[in-house]
């Protein structure tokens, strides 16, 4: 069953920002996708505020998602495009791995999933 899902993420990266440099950076990822359900979510509207360690920061607003479920894992790719700050009017992509949640499936429809970790990559078009 579907239905509109709030979606948090707190992420840390290491970003390449030039040739040969660097910076390490947070991500707080907010928003809702409307058809969100305990397998993955669609259509959704999420933005990011990456914060760079050299003081710089890029708003991304991400508009499509798509999610597969494999072998024990969720596969979740946001794209969008950077609205603002660093990288602005580029694409950007972010794929995270993540296992799939310890809870009951049941759990998951009544109560929603408190958690979970993963990796994810972040990637900026030049």
């Amino acid at each position: 069953m579907s239905r509109s899902t709030r979606v948090h993420t707190d992420a840390r990266y290491t970003c390449t920002v030039e040739p040969g440099r660097t910076v390490q950076a947070t991500g707080s990822l907010d928003g809702v996708s409307p058809e969100g359900a305990c397998s993955g979510l669609s259509n959704p509207r999420i933005t990011e505020l990456v914060k760079y360690d050299d003081g710089e920061q890029s708003s991304i607003l991400y508009d499509q998602g798509t999610t597969v479920r494999t072998a024990g894992v969720l596969d979740v790719t946001l794209s969008g495009r950077v609205v603002e700050g660093r990288g602005k009017g580029k694409t950007a992509r972010r794929d995270v791995l993540l296992a799939l949640p310890q809870q009951l499936p049941t759990e998951c429809l009544s109560s929603g999933l408190r958690g979970n970790n993963g990796q994810a990559q972040l990637v900026i078009q030049p």
